[in-house]
């Protein structure tokens, strides 16, 4: 997998052109969009070779993997260790590469509401565990949310295991 420095220097520009301050914000994880099933399998096998698979869960019917890389990627003063891959939706193409990243809003209406002339997608924001707001810039996207992503893994799995006894 290629190193994400392009994307997330394409993403920030675009974060500051429009007014949105993210260097106090955990960058949380980025995702890699792959084009067929075949090459989600290849990519989680590349991947579970550099890191550990936190989790996989079947969403909107189609996995979604997520690894905790054990060499993480380094942009500006951040590291980056959590990669989300998602499976391509059924008659959905994508182009392979890196499509969004996510950074954790503690408070997230206040957020959005603050930055209101944007041009917000709020689909998610009602989502019951972790909410979430999209910032579009053509084919990449910043997604603010309220919880880490490993930390939602975590505690869903630890449901599950509760449940099971």
């Amino acid at each position: 997998m290629e190193s994400p420095k392009e994307f997330l220097d394409a993403l920030h520009g675009n974060l500051q052109r429009s007014g949105v301050d993210v260097e106090m914000l955990p960058l949380d994880h980025i995702c890699h969009r792959v084009a067929t099933g075949e090459r989600y399998l290849e990519l989680c096998a590349e991947l579970a070779g550099k890191g550990e698979l936190l989790g996989e869960q079947l969403v909107n019917d189609r996995p979604i993997a997520v690894f905790r890389l054990q060499e993480p990627w380094h942009f500006n003063h951040r590291l980056i260790d959590v990669v989300e891959v998602p499976a391509p939706k059924q008659g959905s193409c994508y182009a392979e590469g890196f499509e969004h990243a996510e950074f954790v809003v503690r408070d997230l209406e206040e957020f959005v509401t603050r930055h209101g002339s944007l041009a917000w997608d709020l689909k998610g924001l009602h989502k019951p565990h972790n909410a979430e707001a999209r910032l579009r810039f053509g084919a990449i996207s910043a997604k603010f949310h309220r919880r880490a992503l490993a930390d939602v893994i975590a505690e869903e799995s630890a449901a599950r295991k509760q449940s099971s006894r």
